[in-house]
């Protein structure tokens, strides 16, 4: 079976692991140019150093049997810790965020780079066109996308599914970066959620993360959404101010970098839905807003969509004569 999964991101890759399990050839295709996504790290040169952020989520848990099995492999592989700083069952990724992402983007076929404009079916199966290029056919087609993108592709195939994906909603984050050439004097190395800043953090205290004092201020989904469109050269300046007003001193030390990357679809509520499946037309999606914000629901959505192609795979095939 050959299966196209637009989308490398968690969801995405959990799915391609537990099909090509079960003996499938899977191809990913993402937009991104490289493994990360909303685990993405981004690395900066500064006067002070070299500075590095996570500007995505800023660490994952780990509650269910399965995927705790996973981050014990992970963990046994030196690509995640434990950061007891924000919580007893907080991990990260080492040395850097996208460390696991990385590492299953590794074992498949990804395209990277790859701007997906539509998937389309004919009697031969699943076209993926994208960069004026169309690659196929191939039996199943699987979504492991924001909700709003999705729904756009589903809406052409099965609108109950788009139905589904437009409830599912997501708010915006700007994320401001800033590196310093001091320490900043603020004691706790994450702050808690207020009226602007959602989470705040020294990404530098993180566990095996070196260079100078780095801190991601991450916007409320309120304050972004009203500031959406605005230049992230304007945002970022208002983003160091919250966190200024955080400090003992009142003071910040002096900046060796200040940028800010907004994501549009960063922070979805979750619909508590199982994974979406038309085993008619061979089509599925996948995602942490089919069951909530969460790294490892994004994981868990993934995997049990393979388990219901796979199962439907064998299904198909018992019944042939």
């Amino acid at each position: 079976m050959q299966l196209a999964i637009i989308g490398a991101g968690m969801a995405g890759l959990a799915c391609a692991d537990r099909l090509v399990g079960n003996g499938c050839s899977v191809t990913l295709f993402d937009k991104g140019r490289g493994p990360g996504g909303r685990m993405s790290t981004r690395r900066v040169e500064t006067p002070a150093g070299t500075a590095s952020f996570d500007h995505g989520a800023q660490y994952f848990t780990a509650r269910d049997p399965q995927f705790r099995a996973r981050v014990a492999e992970w963990a046994m592989a030196g690509i995640v810790a434990p950061w007891p700083e924000a919580g007893k069952d907080a991990w990260v990724g080492v040395p850097s965020m996208n460390a696991p992402i990385r590492a299953m983007a590794a074992a498949h076929d990804v395209r990277f780079g790859c701007h997906v404009a539509g998937i389309q079916r004919n009697d031969t199966g699943w076209w993926v066109r994208h960069d004026s290029v169309v690659e196929g056919p191939f039996d199943v087609a699987v979504l492991a996308i924001p909700a709003e993108q999705a729904s756009a592709l589903l809406a052409l195939h099965d609108l109950d599914m788009a139905r589904t994906a437009t409830t599912a909603r997501s708010l915006p984050c700007w994320t401001a970066m800033a590196a310093f050439t001091q320490r900043v004097d603020i004691r706790p190395d994450h702050l808690p959620s207020g009226p602007v800043i959602g989470w705040a953090a020294r990404n530098n205290a993180k566990p095996q993360r070196s260079g100078p004092e780095s801190w991601v201020i991450q916007a409320t989904g309120g304050w972004s959404a009203d500031r959406l469109e605005q230049d992230a050269a304007d945002v970022a300046p208002l983003l160091l101010e919250a966190l200024r007003d955080h400090s003992d001193s009142g003071l910040l030390p002096p900046l060796a970098h200040l940028s800010a990357h907004r994501w549009r679809f960063a922070m979805t509520r979750g619909i508590d839905h199982g994974p979406l499946w038309n085993d008619r037309l061979a089509l599925g999606a996948c995602g942490d807003w089919l069951l909530g914000p969460r790294v490892e629901l994004a994981w868990l959505s993934g995997r049990r969509l393979a388990i219901q192609i796979a199962a439907d795979m064998a299904a198909a095939q018992a019944e042939r004569p």
